[in-house]
């Protein structure tokens, strides 16, 4: 934990209230949980996707 306090307090969200520090780091959890989702779902139906490329 004290690395990402350590993290944060460097970073430019350091400079934020806790409000604001919060809301920076639920906004990056939800992308990289998005991100993750999106891979799974990737890895699992992968093979049964057709994908053509065209105009």
């Amino acid at each position: 934990m004290d690395v990402i306090n350590e993290i944060i307090q460097n970073s430019p969200a350091g400079l934020l209230s806790k409000g604001l520090k919060s809301a920076v780091l639920l906004l990056f959890a939800t992308i990289v949980s998005v991100l993750l989702t999106m891979l799974v779902v990737l890895i699992v139906y992968g093979p049964e996707m057709t994908i053509r490329f065209g105009y």
